[in-house]
């Protein structure tokens, strides 16, 4: 079938894209599902620093590439067990196959066939089904249908609306799962998170969820911050016009017991490790460039007990943890709508990767 959707066919053209245009909207040869795969028709589909990380050439992909990986949609064909047309589904990063080492030990998001197919650009089957265009992280969501292997898909609430169930697959699963997967923060822990994106406010949400205090939110955009104070945090610092590193230690009586970097960013995971106190965790969520490096005082790993540990996809299980966050979002509890800044075309993509970019905005999400 064709289907028109946002190809990449050169990363690194400079901004702004409204006048570069990195993303092509073509009409592109869709393959059937093959086994184990399903056809789906896009909803919804959310845009993400890991899509412009690849658009700027921070995150190298092959190409070309439909890109779009933070998605949902219903199932009109299926080739795989449990599940049927007319399911709902939403969609993990990585797609988990299960019985590799880390899948064995509860670990999906270090799936290692899924890691190999996300870096090939292919399905986890290692089969294309875009004629002569990459695969996006096993999704490629910014098309109005999509050929995905079943170990991408999760059945989800049918009755949630797209542009707020797309944003669990990646924002939500990533910020939230960092807090109650990888750090297994605790009621009364103090906890901050430095960049207020949309992994960054999620993680924000977890760590409101399960009681941290205080709950520090630090970023460069006031709106943010505001937002940040509206959703449950007890401080917020702008790093435009602070000491950070000593405004969380005042602001968590020595510094914090969890900090969480979401900014993609060395230097700020360099903040981060040392905005926490003596026995602290950091947990780095964002995906800085390649050529990056953090310099730390080795010593204080030994002798402050210090931990620094990365998150990858929330250190989910997307089969269960996407189901439980939608549950606690209907029950009021993880407030997920208040991520959506704004909802965008398909032709209006560059335009609105160029507010993502600027930090104008949370959330953004292409509807069809």
């Amino acid at each position: 079938m064709i289907v028109r959707g946002a190809v990449l066919r050169e990363m690194g053209l400079p901004s702004p894209y409204a006048v570069s245009r990195p993303l092509h909207i073509e009409e592109v040869d869709l393959a059937p599902p093959g086994p184990g795969e399903l056809l789906v028709r896009i909803r919804a589909a959310g845009l993400c620093h890991s899509d412009l990380s690849v658009i700027d050439g921070s995150r190298p992909r092959v190409m070309p590439m439909l890109l779009g990986h933070e998605a949902t949609g219903e199932v009109i064909r299926s080739e795989a067990a449990g599940f049927a047309p007319g399911d709902t589904v939403g969609f993990a990063f990585v797609p988990a196959c299960g019985t590799c080492g880390p899948c064995a030990e509860g670990r999906a998001a270090l799936c290692e066939p899924g890691a190999a197919a996300n870096t090939a650009g292919t399905l986890l089957s290692g089969a294309r089904r875009l004629t002569e265009i990459n695969h996006h992280l096993g999704v490629s969501g910014f098309a109005d249908h999509a050929v995905v292997s079943a170990r991408s898909a999760v059945k989800i609430d049918p009755e949630l609306p797209p542009e707020i169930a797309a944003l669990f697959g990646c924002a939500v699963m990533t910020g939230v799962g960092a807090v109650v997967n990888t750090a297994r923060v605790q009621a009364g822990q103090s906890a901050v998170v430095f960049g207020l994106g949309g992994v960054g406010l999620s993680a924000l949400l977890g760590a409101a969820l399960v009681g941290a205090h205080p709950l520090v939110a630090v970023d460069v955009v006031p709106e943010k911050l505001q937002l940040a104070l509206d959703l449950g945090a007890t401080h917020a610092i702008d790093a435009r016009s602070n000491d950070v590193v000593e405004a969380v230690r005042a602001a968590t009586a020595g510094g914090a017991h969890y900090a969480f970097e979401t900014v993609g960013n060395a230097a700020v995971l360099a903040q981060a490790y040392g905005a926490t106190r003596r026995g602290g965790t950091t947990v780095t969520v964002g995906l800085p460039h390649p050529s990056q490096t953090l310099t730390i005082p080795a010593v204080s790993l030994v002798a402050e007990e210090r931990t620094l540990k990365g998150s990858y996809l929330g250190s989910a299980v997307p089969s269960r943890d996407i189901p439980r966050y939608i549950a606690l979002y209907r029950a009021g509890r993880l407030p997920v709508d208040r991520l959506l800044s704004a909802t965008v075309g398909l032709d209006d993509l560059n335009e609105a990767f160029d507010t993502l970019a600027s930090g104008a905005a949370i959330r953004q999400v292409l509807v069809f």
